[in-house]
């Protein structure tokens, strides 16, 4: 798929007098609804001009030139406007300027699919003859989105399959949307809110009883879960948060599955697996699956060790019976958190103290700033909500502005409800284009638990591969890989959180930030490692739903649901409804969930090239060379291999899953 389609981009309109392309850089100003919707116009309309041009240059005069980089060039002047609606139907403050977002944006998709239904273009591309690596790959990938959007089928096929994927872009939208601005609110009285940190109860406020409210944005969410007393409460809660997609998000996703199978029966295929996978590392569903089942007879009996040892706690705690007691899956944060500060001393929530919320992001740059060879300035600029910040990021060799990174931190109403890295603007070197990213998170403005703190690395990961990419086109640039290696690059970067040198880095933003004792940081590795056969027990159980959905005969998603989770130790809670919150897989995760577990398996072995010394900048610019900066010019596995100078092993993997590595 075409670079401004294939990922979750964004950017932001250009208004008049804000900046021009004699800037002295690329900005993301703030659109309303109105000059959206007419750049959205424009840019459509150009951008069927541009390409048309492409298709009718005489089959003689073929080239690099006329055709990849004439492409190229239109791919950019894209991206500049269709961007912006990805970005901004997920932050923008006011609904209108999201709905017109949305609205861009499965215009678009159509847009996309009719140019590579283009048989003249298809040709023209075709006929490209070039030994250059990057345009050999580059025309490669372009043939296989003219294979993907149905080229090669009949013209009545040709058309279903143009209605399947303006539909599913429709559907995806309001998928994500429903969860969006969602807003309900639950309140507790002043007997379930027992056990809650005064920290958190300061936060949300009481109410004049004493009750508190609370929404389902992550910052009230998880802290609920972890601390209140009242297992009543949390299920409650539990069950809320379990149906916040509604029946609709359910109707929603039934009919994308639907939709995707039909897809792969336009082709021959016998499930949209095979039609996905094909592209992927994986490459086909029977090598996800026998990956998916060693992962799980490794953790099979870790998690029922974990869960018995938790059944115990709570059987102690409550006075039930040991024999009988079993841990729900409304009690699983609440015990995890119990038997962490039993055995280990250690409170997620009383770690917010060491992670202050504006010097941890200041500690994120400063990490990434010391390995790879960057400077991140920070910078006044116009943006769409007050807490967004913005930072220019400087090649320290060479002093050039290579990227430009906002950050929009918090928490608010409309808002995206997770963490996310959007890599607004792809990098082109032989357009001289510098790349810009967005992270979005949802963090408590006073301050990150651990575990948060390890979020925000893993999405600051994201956010480098995509500002710190050297591609020649744009096409290949940043996290435009194989979606089964995308995660490696962030969840690498997890790691610093996890050891003395990494943390240490901390008092280099913050010389008032408390520092960690080498006592506190073992026990919180200790902590981690106490739980990790649930947790990916868990992995696999959303992997394994996702590969039946795109499977050889999908039934409904909660009809699959409750057959999966129902066979696991903690079962499946009657009227709770996860597909219906599960934007995954109705987005770009569809065939590819297996690909958090498979890509971790790359970020760990490659980790091993530090040797111990997480901040050996020698290291660090070899990561960025080898791996950040090729983005997807080459295939995974190849600059994987050559980063470690081997082929991968899953031996840390394995380690790391069962709570045994160091």
């Amino acid at each position: 798929m075409t670079r401004f389609l294939a990922v979750v981009l964004s950017a932001v309109l250009l208004p008049p007098g804000v900046a021009s392309a004699e800037s002295p850089r690329d900005l993301l100003p703030i659109p309303t609804p109105a000059t959206l919707e007419a750049a959205c116009d424009a840019v459509l309309d150009k951008g069927r001009a541009a390409y048309e041009k492409i298709a009718d240059v005489p089959m003689e005069k073929v080239s690099v030139e006329s055709i990849l980089d004439a492409w190229d060039e239109a791919n950019a002047r894209m991206e500049d406007v269709i961007g912006p609606a990805y970005l901004m139907a997920s932050v923008h403050p006011d609904p209108a300027v999201r709905d017109a977002a949305e609205a861009c944006t499965i215009r678009a998709s159509r847009f996309n699919t009719e140019l590579f239904q283009n048989e003249a273009l298809y040709r023209r591309v075709m006929a490209v003859e070039t030994d250059l690596p990057e345009a050999v790959t580059f025309r490669r990938d372009l043939l296989r989105d003219f294979e993907d959007t149905g080229i090669s089928l009949p013209p009545e096929k040709r058309t279903r399959l143009k209605e399947i994927r303006t539909a599913i872009s429709a559907m995806r939208q309001e998928f994500s949307r429903n969860l969006r601005e969602n807003r309900t609110r639950l309140t507790f009285t002043r007997e379930e809110t027992e056990g809650l940190p005064e920290s958190y109860l300061k936060r949300v406020g009481r109410n004049g009883d004493g009750s508190i409210t609370v929404s389902f944005d992550y910052p009230d969410y998880r802290p609920f879960m972890a601390n209140a007393r009242s297992a009543e409460a949390r299920k409650r809660y539990y069950i809320a948060f379990n149906r916040r997609g509604g029946e609709e998000n359910l109707e929603i996703l039934d009919e994308v599955m639907k939709l995707r199978k039909e897809l792969a029966d336009l082709y021959g295929m016998p499930s949209y697996a095979h039609f996905a996978l094909r592209r992927k590392m994986a490459e086909k569903p029977d090598r996800v699956w026998s990956f998916l089942n060693e992962v799980w007879s490794t953790v099979d009996e870790v998690q029922k060790r974990e869960l018995a040892e938790l059944a115990a706690l709570k059987a102690e705690e409550t006075g039930g019976d040991p024999s009988t007691t079993r841990i729900e899956r409304w009690d699983l944060y609440y015990y995890l958190e119990q038997y962490r500060r039993r055995h280990f001393d250690i409170d997620q929530e009383t770690t917010r103290r060491y992670f202050p919320s504006q010097a941890s992001i200041d500690w994120a740059i400063r990490l990434a700033e010391k390995l790879y060879g960057i400077d991140f300035q920070r910078q006044k600029v116009p943006v769409w909500h007050p807490e967004v910040q913005y930072y220019d990021v400087v090649d320290e060799a060479s002093g050039e502005r290579i990227a430009g990174v906002y950050l929009d931190p918090y928490p608010r109403d409309g808002k995206y409800k997770h963490a996310a890295a959007f890599p607004v603007r792809g990098v082109s070197t032989r357009l001289g284009r510098k790349p810009i990213s967005v992270l979005v998170t949802n963090f408590d403005r006073k301050g990150l638990s651990h575990d948060e703190a390890e979020t925000l690395l893993h999405e600051f990961g994201h956010v480098l591969h995509g500002v710190l990419s050297r591609t020649r086109y744009l096409q290949h640039a940043g996290t435009s890989v194989q979606r089964d290696f995308v995660e490696a690059p962030s969840q690498i970067f997890e790691e610093w959180a996890r050891r003395r040198e990494g943390l240490a880095v901390m008092k280099e933003v913050c010389a008032d930030c408390r520092e960690m004792d080498d006592g506190l940081l073992e026990r919180l590795n200790q902590a981690r490692r106490f739980g990790q056969g649930i947790r990916y027990a868990r992995q696999h159980l959303y992997a394994s739903f996702d590969m039946n959905l795109v499977g050889e005969r999908p039934r409904p998603a909660l009809e699959v649901w409750k057959r999966l989770e129902g066979a696991r130790p903690m079962g499946h809670v009657p009227d709770t409804q996860f597909p219906g919150t599960f934007g995954h897989i109705v987005g770009g995760y569809a065939a590819g969930y297996y690909g958090y577990m498979w890509s971790e398996v790359l970020a760990l072995d490659m980790l091993s090239a530090w040797n111990g010394n997480l901040l050996d900048p020698e290291v660090g610019r070899r990561f960025r060379k080898v791996i950040l900066s090729r983005g997807g010019e080459r295939p995974a596995r190849e600059i994987v291999e050559e980063f470690l100078g081997r082929p991968a092993s899953s031996e840390a993997f394995f380690l790391e899953i069962t709570g045994r590595r160091g």
